[in-house]
This record gives structure tokens, sequence and C-alpha cells, in this order.
């Protein structure tokens, strides 16, 4: 399976709280952060919800 590396080049700080959980639950807490996830539907939701904090490149 495909995987992505995701990561948080912008702080949570002044984030709504269902983005903050979003980057939680993709192991994101805080910047500079990294986490390796598998490229399905559910993680690319994820990353569309939070793209504007985040970086991804291909694993």
């Amino acid at each position: 399976m495909e995987q992505i590396k995701v990561k948080l080049v912008r702080s949570l700080i002044g984030s709504k709280k269902d983005q903050i959980a979003t980057a939680h639950s993709l192991g994101l807490k805080k910047i500079g952060d990294e986490s390796i996830q598998p490229l399905n539907d559910q993680t690319k939701g994820k990353v569309a919800k939070i793209n504007h904090l985040i970086e991804v490149v291909k694993a």
C-alpha cells in the first residue's frame, strides 16, 4: 500500500477544535512532528481538512 509522510509546519494555536483533533489523530502535536500514514480515503479526508497546517510528501 502506498504511504505518505505528513509534517506539521504551522501551529495549532487558534485552530478549531475539530482541526486540532484531526492533527492529533494523524500523530501531529507540535510544529515539526512527522508521521507516516497509509494513503487511503480516511487519510485523504484528514489531510484535506488541515491542508493549510501541514505539508505532504510521498514516503
